[in-house]
């Protein structure tokens, strides 16, 4: 698959983050690309975190021409007082970083457990923990954590993945009820599968873990339980996560806003 055309923010867009920081994790691709690339139209200031040098260079060069500028910020968030310390200062928070493994508890590496738990869980904490004092400061702020529909249920084979997406789910919610009083939301947005190279990966994953060959994968597992029956764009996703920083979403908070073409209809 091919990475889709990022697309510029719409016209008459009523997002304005002229004067705002914003932090991305996982920036250098996929979601976080298009989420860094989203928020820089908007005006904002995006810090681009992620361990990846090389991509974040190519997000730069794409965002050069927006109203708001990228910053590159290497960092692995297995060092979470790292991630703790770069989160300072910020007024919207976007946790999207996440790393996958397709495979039986049984046969799940505890090693791998542990670092899926660090980066899609933990790290959220330390980054929401280093950013609510200037948030909570300024009685202003927005927290989007970037889950999925595995935040809402359970697919076999992703006993990390899951863990860490409903574990975030939770964090997410706190963060709500404690930041309401000063002016800080927080919410998930939650995505069926989308066309990032996360997903591309999981292909040939999903084809040794179902025995079934990888031109199968794509419409007899992943998109089985959805009723639209193609994959999400980034910038789709993107845009979800522009409408939480929005003024007419100042009243939603400790919610997920679902986008998963009608899976959990079921």
């Amino acid at each position: 698959m091919t990475a889709p055309r990022v697309l510029p923010a719409p016209h008459g867009s009523p997002l304005d983050l002229g004067g705002r920081t914003a932090l991305v994790t996982g920036a250098a691709g996929g979601i976080g690309r298009a989420c860094a690339l989203r928020l820089a139209a908007a005006g904002a200031k995006v810090r681009a975190v992620d361990r990846d040098a090389a991509g974040l260079e190519t997000l730069v060069e794409q965002g050069r021409d927006l109203a708001g500028t990228v910053e590159p910020h290497v960092l692995d968030l297995t060092d979470l007082d790292a991630a703790e310390l770069a989160a300072a200062g910020t007024d919207v928070l976007v946790n999207n970083a996440g790393v996958q493994l397709v495979r039986p508890i049984e046969e799940f590496p505890p090693d791998v457990f542990h670092t899926v738990l660090t980066v899609m869980l933990e790290a959220p904490f330390r980054l929401i923990r280093g950013a609510l004092p200037h948030m909570y400061g300024q009685g202003w702020g927005r927290i989007v954590n970037v889950s999925s529909v595995h935040g809402l249920r359970a697919s076999a084979y992703k006993s990390a993945y899951v863990a860490a997406k409903h574990g975030l789910e939770g964090l997410s919610k706190t963060t709500a009820l404690e930041g309401a009083p000063h002016g800080v939301t927080s919410n998930c947005v939650n995505p069926a599968y989308v066309r990032t190279p996360l997903v591309e990966k999981q292909l040939a994953d999903q084809a040794q873990a179902h025995g079934i060959p990888e031109e199968r994968v794509l419409s007899e597992v992943l998109l089985q339980d959805s009723a639209v029956k193609r994959l999400i764009e980034p910038e789709e996703v993107a845009e979800a996560v522009a409408y939480l920083c929005a003024p007419q979403a100042s009243f939603v908070t400790g919610t997920s806003l679902v986008l998963d073409g009608g899976w959990t209809a079921h």
